[in-house]
């Protein structure tokens, strides 16, 4: 389960990841289950990544991007074309403090 952002933390987040470069690409066979896995090992590591998904359809889209988000347990925080915003805290010493 994604865990909910508020207004003011999906703010934050997007002011951070607007200069980051994807992490993960999305290639031809979609969302598997090696591809959810280093996203996941991704989102351990840095807590806010950018997703860049190769599908030209905007409903394939979505439901990759969804399906990733669920797999990882992340939120999805902006969407904008072919890239995605994930985030998902770290269980320890997380690196983002979100505002309240």
């Amino acid at each position: 389960m994604s865990p909910a952002l508020s207004s003011a933390q999906a703010r934050y987040l997007r002011g951070l990841a607007h200069a980051l470069r994807p992490v993960v690409l999305v290639g031809g066979k979609g969302v598997t289950e090696a591809l959810v896995a280093e996203t996941a090992a991704a989102l351990e590591i840095h807590e806010l990544i950018k997703v860049k998904v190769a599908a030209e359809d905007r409903e394939t889209r979505d439901a990759m991007i969804a399906a990733l988000a669920e797999g990882t347990g992340a939120a999805l925080v902006q969407r904008i074309g072919n890239i995605a915003v994930l985030y998902r805290a770290r269980a320890e010493k997380p690196l983002i403090a979100l505002p309240r």
